[in-house]
């Protein structure tokens, strides 16, 4: 017996988002595929922080933790503020922390499933 995928394949591509903004959706998850990003991410979950503050956090330079902070900011994961000479990052909104948080326990699922 034959089965009719029509009214499935139909339904399926008018709910399809457009390949433009898969594409942008794929770049998004791509900067979560770096260690220190996520180490910055995770860090600015708990307070907003000075790229010094950042850098001797993780070990690292500033010019690196620099780097890393204006890729999340082009991203709109991260925004910053001014006082005085010191620039303070922090998370830019609630999405960012739920992304990462979902990551998360999916693989505390995945690893509890596995015990």
């Amino acid at each position: 017996m034959e089965h009719n995928h029509e009214l499935i394949i139909k339904k399926v591509r008018e709910e399809l988002p457009t390949d433009e903004f898969l594409s942008d959706l794929s770049d998004l998850f791509k900067l979560f595929g770096d260690t220190t990003r996520m180490k910055i991410l995770f860090a600015l979950f708990e307070s907003e922080m000075c790229v010094c503050a950042i850098a001797e956090l993780l070990g690292m330079t500033q010019s690196a933790i620099s780097h890393q902070l204006k890729i999340l900011k082009n991203a709109n994961l991260v925004g910053n503020r001014r006082e005085g000479k010191t620039i303070f990052y922090f998370l830019m909104d609630d999405h960012v922390r739920t992304i990462v948080a979902q990551g998360f326990e999916h693989l505390i699922e995945e690893k509890t499933e596995e015990e």
